[in-house]
């Protein structure tokens, strides 16, 4: 064979190994709400859905959409209706939906979110699903986001001092206890957080370290108050069209779940650690933090026990031995904070 055909064979074979890499035999859509650039979405999800692709050798590819096909709110029924194939939401912005993801959004857990993410994907799998609420879909996996503390553009040198204050808070969890230490709960989207406090309608919110700089309120937020283990957190899901996952090949779904559940749960919480360290260094020199003491976290566990109660009694009414949750949530915590 002369050079020049040379040329032309391997420019054909170029082409015909680009080609099939470019049509993967399952495109998968994933709806997504929060910007491209939030960590979640830029450190997560992307690189869980190369992860994906590489496993399955390019036949199975995930597009991430660069806008929503409705708001987070929809996202579960978006994936249930095969509207998008994959979706993600925060469990808490569909109150009374979801009964059993309480269980993530408890005070002080952990200020790891590597713990409590894998902890309630543990407790999911073993107990909560047969509360029957994912019916429907695939499960991808279900996590939480880092501790949740209190800002204001108000001082606060004790968590009591947040009451008459305005507060913006994301679920029924942060609700109550915004509540009970007497302030306004005002509910939204952490996408309309800056929009919410940048206009008065909220004084303050509740938020891990990465959203308040990710949303830039460091620039009108003054004071922040934190809690050893979380004054909340907040549970949120990924789940898949039921019939879109039965359509993938045996041999390709055995190549993907390695990649769901757990070790999704786990680098989720790695992300968020991260983004909350990052965070929380660029909120240096211009929030001003007060950690609350060891008497007065032991005076808000006495004060928010019958939430917690209340919280434990709505699992038990879903099917699920609420008090038996809530012990190897707190067991599977403990335990994987040991290894560390």
């Amino acid at each position: 064979m002369n050079m020049k055909l040379k040329k032309i064979a391997a420019t054909a074979t170029a082409i015909a190994l680009f080609s099939g890499a470019a049509f993967a035999d399952t495109v998968l859509t994933m709806n997504s709400w929060l910007p491209p650039t939030h960590p979640q979405v830029a450190e997560l999800f992307v690189p869980w859905a190369a992860d994906i692709e590489k496993a399955t050798e390019g036949r199975v590819k995930i597009n991430i959409l660069p806008a929503p096909l409705g708001p987070p709110p929809a996202a579960f029924d978006l994936a249930k209706n095969g509207i998008a194939d994959i979706t993600y939401s925060v469990h808490g912005y569909t109150p009374g939906r979801f009964k059993t993801s309480v269980l993530g959004e408890m005070p002080f857990l952990s200020d790891d979110a590597v713990a409590t993410s894998v902890a309630f994907w543990r407790v999911q799998d073993a107990m909560l699903k047969d509360a029957g609420e994912y019916d429907g879909v695939k499960v991808l996996t279900v996590f939480t986001h880092g501790p949740g503390e209190i800002f204001s553009r108000k001082p606060i040198g004790t968590a009591e001092d947040v009451s008459g204050q305005k507060i913006r808070i994301g679920s029924t969890m942060a609700h109550d206890i915004a509540t009970n230490l007497g302030a306004v709960p005002v509910e939204g989207p952490s996408s309309k957080a800056y929009e919410l406090l940048s206009q008065g309608v909220a004084d303050g919110i509740f938020f891990p370290f990465e959203t308040v700089t990710f949303f830039s309120l460091e620039d009108i937020l003054d004071y922040g108050y934190t809690v050893k283990g979380g004054l909340y957190n907040s549970a949120m899901f990924v789940v898949m069209n039921e019939a879109k996952w039965n359509s993938i090949s045996a041999e390709d779904q055995a190549l993907i779940e390695p990649l769901l559940g757990e070790a999704f749960a786990r680098r989720a919480g790695e992300m968020w650690n991260a983004a909350d360290a990052k965070g929380r260094a660029e909120m240096e020199g211009k929030i001003t933090i007060k950690a609350a003491s060891d008497e007065e976290v032991a005076a808000l566990k006495t004060r928010l026990a019958p939430i917690v109660d209340e919280r434990i009694a709505q699992i038990t009414e879903a099917g699920v031995d609420g008090q038996a949750a809530y012990d190897m949530m707190l067991s599977e915590i403990a335990k994987i904070e040991s290894e560390k």
